[in-house]
C-alpha cells in the first residue's frame, strides 16, 4: 500500500497537497500515534518543519485555487496522511471526482478529523482540520 504525504486544503470537501519525505524528516511513525494523541507546536516550531505555502495552509487557513491541486486527479490507491504531523487522515477508496476543484472523501479514518462549521464570506460551510495537530484541511 503506498502512503501519500499529504496536507489537505479545505474550502469544501476535503482537499490535499502533498509533503515528500515528512515522516522521515520529522522522526514521526505515524503508526505508532493514536489518534487522541494531540500535537501541539508553537508558531515558530511550525515555521521550521513546513514550507511557506504549507505553512500559509496549515496553520493560517489558506486555500489553493480550485482545479490546480495536485492531487485533484489523482487516484491511485494508498492512504492519505496529513502533511503536519503525519497523521492517517483518509483511504484512497473514499476519494470521489466531486466537480468542486479540490479532492474529495466520503469518509474519514475514525477520529482523524474534526469538524467546525464556518460561516463566513455569506457562506455556510465545514471546517475540516486535523485531530491531532489542528491543522487546517
Amino acid at each position: 500500500m503506498r502512503i501519500f504525504f499529504l496536507l489537505i486544503i479545505f474550502s469544501f470537501p476535503y482537499h490535499l497537497f502533498a509533503q515528500d519525505q515528512f515522516l522521515i524528516k520529522n522522526n514521526v511513525n505515524s503508526n505508532q500515534r493514536r489518534p487522541t494523541d494531540a500535537m501541539k507546536k508553537t508558531d515558530s516550531e511550525w515555521k521550521r518543519v513546513l514550507s511557506q505555502e504549507e505553512y500559509r495552509i496549515l496553520r493560517n487557513k489558506g486555500t489553493e485555487r480550485a482545479f490546480t491541486g495536485e492531487f485533484d486527479g489523482h487516484f491511485e490507491e494508498g492512504m492519505y496522511i496529513c502533511a503536519g504531523c503525519g497523521n492517517k487522515l483518509f483511504e484512497s477508496e473514499t476519494k470521489y471526482k466531486s466537480g468542486c476543484g479540490w479532492p474529495a472523501f466520503y469518509d474519514a479514518l475514525p477520529e482523524s478529523v474534526e469538524e467546525t462549521e464556518d460561516n463566513n464570506y455569506g457562506m455556510k460551510r465545514i471546517e475540516i482540520t486535523c485531530s491531532k495537530c489542528d491543522g487546517h484541511l
